[in-house]
């Protein structure tokens, strides 16, 4: 019953923060939310979909300065242009992350290191690379070849370069990277954030479930909070109605992986308000005081979480459900014992 009271307590919370959902015009889907501290604003960047066979290449981004209110500033980057000169298109699934640094003079410089697969002719698959850019909106100026290709997965499995994950650890500083479609490979960074470390590659890929349960398909999602690293990914196809999110933990941000049994699942359909395939996300841990100084800005945060998804817009549910996605915010909230409260989600 208490569990029942804290998920209804988070679904009319949602009600309550946001305007409605979607929160972005249009389709868009594969959704990256992140803080910049730099401007203390918001920002969602996202693939853009609507065409057939996943044929988006542009990736657009949004800012708010709230959660709530979104800006459209426009596209961030095109991997058909001369932008990305390797590739040809399917701009899919971003991630991006802050770095500060601090010079001798303790004054403050910020980066953004955008990641995002796209279609290679080369070798005809698709493959990973970085953008990287002063501004959380730009002007990115990408890398002239891909940093992850077929050659880095792990041993012994299938599937594509694509579905990127960036991650600092709170504890050692390091910067770790994920991806796969159909395993999860995770490695550390290099210094320089766009190579990896080939020694530190391990297979992620949670073992058992189904199609029904946590059986991996894509969308490695990595956060830490109370001494604990939460994986996230997506389940089934993303043109499934079931398509769905579940979550396991580890001691360290290269795994192995835990599941428990009976918790699992972050997020799922709600058939009877004809919300559909709500997976592909990440997560942001909102900040409960910011100031922005000379010396870069000073961030208190507490245990205000939100899940950005996409999920499949109704209209199209039998017709090219994959590639009519929508963007959605809600509240994300955790039991005494860690454990991710399912979401509901909310119109």
């Amino acid at each position: 019953m208490k569990k029942l009271l804290t998920t209804f307590a988070a679904s009319l919370s949602a009600l309550f923060t946001f305007a409605g959902n979607p929160v972005l015009p249009s389709f868009h889907a594969d959704p990256e939310v992140l803080f910049a501290e730099q401007t203390g604003k918001y920002y969602i960047y996202s693939t853009t979909d609507g065409l057939p066979g996943w044929g988006g290449w542009v990736f657009s981004v949004f800012s708010s300065d709230d959660m709530k209110t979104w800006k459209d500033e426009g596209v961030m980057l095109d991997v058909k242009s001369d932008q990305v000169p390797w590739a040809t298109g399917n701009a899919w699934a971003p991630c991006i992350i802050e770095r500060k640094t601090v010079a001798a003079d303790k004054s403050v410089k910020y980066k953004y290191y955008f990641y995002f697969s796209a279609h290679n002719p080369k070798s005809n698959r698709k493959e990973i690379s970085c953008a990287i850019s002063d501004n959380p909106v730009g002007p990115f100026k990408a890398l002239d070849t891909p940093i992850i290709t077929d050659a880095d997965r792990p041993a012994g499995v299938g599937g594509q370069a694509i579905d990127v994950d960036v991650f600092q650890d709170p504890k050692s500083g390091k910067y770790y990277l994920y991806w796969g479609n159909g395993f999860m490979a995770g490695a550390e960074l290099n210094d320089d954030m766009v190579s990896i470390k080939p020694e530190t590659k391990v297979n992620l890929t949670p073992k058992g479930g189904s199609l029904h349960t946590w059986a991996y398909r894509e969308g490695a999602y990595v956060f830490y909070r109370g001494g604990k690293y939460y994986f996230m990914w997506s389940v089934d196809d993303t043109g499934s109605p079931n398509y769905h999110v579940c979550y396991g933990t580890s001691d360290s941000p290269l795994g192995p992986i835990n599941i428990d049994e009976n918790n699992y699942r972050v997020i799922s359909q709600v058939p009877d308000q004809k919300i559909y395939g709500t997976a592909h996300n990440s997560v942001i841990l909102l900040p409960s005081k910011y100031k922005k100084g000379k010396k870069g800005a000073k961030v208190s945060y507490g245990d205000d979480w939100r899940i950005v998804y996409h999920r499949i817009n109704p209209g199209f549910l039998k017709d090219g459900p994959g590639v009519h996605r929508e963007v959605c915010v809600d509240v994300m909230m955790f039991d005494k014992n860690g454990n991710i409260i399912p979401v509901v989600p909310t119109n």
